[in-house]
């Protein structure tokens, strides 16, 4: 199976082999980071995107399918993320994957690129279903209970900004560079976490969604008041913004578990997907939630939580094997649920609400 991922801004190509009894084996994984092209804008512009992916696509297929040594005669078909994401990506990858179809008469799958965050454990760990998925990254904050292919429950989602998108907005509000995450993460590793009592959003509710909106409110007011930071008041608000982050993520992950054990039973296993999985001391604090749930953290390589062809070449070879393909006309989309009959929470008027 070809993967090909264009949503946002990493253009990726890569080959996966499923075997009979749903053992995979990655054959190539292609990715280019666009970060250099929207670093001096402070954040992701979609038209560069969409051009950069343009420029990038083939010869990144090229690649991929040199790497796993085989020609498009012995693929079974083609995948691309068809959605969510920004669109003139989309439209790129998905065009691509239909002409190669068309040309090599290969079956086309259009997967949904949360989908595909939701499956890579299945290509990394054997993992059966079902499972309990934490996705977070700059567009993506949710807790879903991975029932099988095709088969999501949303059980928490974000009212307002992604858990990445917070990160970043913070970053920016603070002078430190493009992409934000890891500038917080390392600046936080140098504060003192306790000097800004800062908001825990949603802590103690009952449902568990996540909100992320007040406590960057509450860092701009800080800085607001601070006036002229030095070094150690940029350390000690990213440690304080990353303290508020970790005590609200244990307390919306330990609540979306007892969920998840309430109506489905335990889980085989808690799965974090994401670049924000990529962040130590989140990581630190998931361990800490599975341990406590008693059930097992898999979190696959970092090179596999965030946006790859590979998970989407998965996704698309565990569709195939059920005789799911979708035909020429498949739609790109900005916006596409995993879990087809959840619905945004009250009051989510974000830009990504369809994330």
């Amino acid at each position: 199976m070809l993967g090909i991922e264009t949503t946002c801004d990493e253009t990726a190509a890569a080959v996966v082999e499923r075997g009979r009894g749903g053992e995979g084996r990655m054959l190539s994984n292609v990715v280019r980071s666009q970060t250099e092209e929207h670093a001096r804008f402070g954040g992701v512009v979609p038209e560069i995107a969409a051009r950069a992916h343009v420029d990038l696509l083939d010869g990144i297929i090229d690649q991929a399918m040199k790497e796993a040594g085989l020609g498009y005669a012995q693929l079974s078909a083609v995948a691309a993320a068809a959605g969510p994401g920004l669109i003139g990506g989309v439209i790129v990858g998905l065009t691509t994957a239909k002409a190669i179809a068309m040309v090599q008469d290969l079956p086309l799958i259009a997967v949904n690129h949360l989908e595909a965050h939701a499956l890579t454990p299945r290509l990394t760990d054997r993992l059966d279903f079902p499972y309990c998925l934490f996705l977070a990254s700059g567009g993506h904050t949710q807790i879903v209970a991975v029932l099988g292919v095709g088969d999501y429950v949303r059980l928490g989602t974000t009212v307002d900004d992604a858990i990445g998108e917070a990160f970043d907005k913070v970053a920016k509000m603070l002078g430190l560079p493009y992409p934000g995450g890891p500038q917080v993460e390392g600046a936080a590793a140098n504060g003192d976490a306790a000097r800004f009592p800062f908001p825990r959003p949603m802590l103690g509710r009952p449902d568990a969604n996540f909100s992320l909106s007040g406590l960057k409110t509450a860092v701009r007011n800080e800085v607001s008041r601070l006036g002229v930071l030095q070094a150690q008041d940029i350390n000690d608000l990213c440690a304080s913004f990353q303290a508020a982050v970790l005590e609200s993520t244990t307390d919306r992950l330990t609540v979306g578990l007892k969920l998840f054990r309430e109506q489905f039973g335990a889980p085989q296993a808690l799965v974090a997907a994401g670049g924000v999985a990529a962040n130590q001391a989140i990581r630190a604090a998931l361990n800490e939630v599975a341990d406590k749930a008693q059930t097992r953290l898999i979190m696959p390589a970092p090179a596999l939580c965030t946006d790859n062809g590979a998970m989407i070449a998965w996704a698309g070879a565990e569709r195939l094997a059920l005789g799911l393909t979708d035909a020429m006309d498949a739609p790109p989309r900005a916006r596409w649920l995993l879990d087809a009959k959840a619905k945004a929470p009250a009051g989510f008027a974000h830009s990504r609400a369809g994330f």
